[in-house]
């Protein structure tokens, strides 16, 4: 599909149709690419090795809706995890993702569609979406979506085996929750320095069991992202981390 940015008015429901019919073997790739020492289910999306502990299934439930908050670094790295391992994404209405960023972790921008500016109703055009790929990100922008659409829109998701992660704004009952904060820097001095790591605090709520909370560090290395846990990361003399972290 490519990372070229989409606009309501080019006919843009209809041309995401097109597109999705292009993709051959929706999924298919994905379960099969992933690394055996990861060991996910057919039925989850992979997503970067720090996570795996973190979300109860090891990974993102094929079929289910995410509500997200926090830093734009996490959805980076979740949009790359999937692109990387042959599966195909969208993200819409977060013009301020960076894409470089998710390069930089491992993303193949060729797997991954931009719609930008998704006009007046942004879920509509996730609901196109949800049938063809793998994950759809969506940015709400502040709006609160009715229940009734929320369980349209998850039943979709179900029997499409898509993903749907919304974020910054109301979506009701979600599978998980995923709330992450940016919690400090490292490389960066008094008005000086160049940053190395970006330290991220995550927190997983599923509907059932207590939330599990987790330590992660974003890492620089020879220009590509690395994601570790708190624990193990290793500050280097690496080039700067071009991460959003808004």
């Amino acid at each position: 599909m490519g990372s070229d940015a989409l606009s309501p008015d080019q006919g843009t429901l209809d041309e995401l149709r097109r597109r999705m019919a292009s993709i051959p073997g929706r999924g298919e790739s994905v379960s099969g690419r992933i690394p055996r020492e990861q060991q996910f289910r057919r039925d989850m999306l992979p997503v970067p090795a720090p996570l795996v502990e973190l979300l109860p299934d090891g990974g993102l439930p094929k079929g289910a809706v995410i509500a997200y908050s926090g830093a734009h670094s996490l959805l980076t790295g979740l949009l790359a995890e999937v692109t990387a391992h042959g599966g195909h994404a969208a993200v819409i209405g977060l013009p301020r993702l960076g894409l470089l960023a998710a390069a930089e972790m491992g993303a193949q921008l060729s797997r991954l569609a931009v719609i930008a500016d998704p006009g007046p109703d942004p879920a509509e055009v996730a609901a196109v979406l949800l049938d063809g790929l793998d994950l759809v990100v969506l940015g709400l922008g502040g709006l609160a979506v009715p229940p009734a659409r929320c369980r349209v829109l998850a039943a979709r998701a179900r029997n499409r085996g898509a993903t749907l992660v919304v974020a910054g704004g109301e979506w009701t009952n979600p599978s998980l929750r995923l709330d992450s904060r940016v919690t400090g820097y490292r490389g960066l001095g008094p008005g000086c320095g160049r940053l190395r790591s970006v330290c991220l605090d995550v927190r997983v709520s599923a509907k059932a069991g207590p939330p599990r909370h987790g330590h992660i560090d974003l890492c620089a290395r020879s220009g590509r992202t690395e994601w570790q846990t708190r624990e193990t990361v290793r500050v280097a003399e690496v080039p700067a981390l071009h991460e959003a972290v808004s």
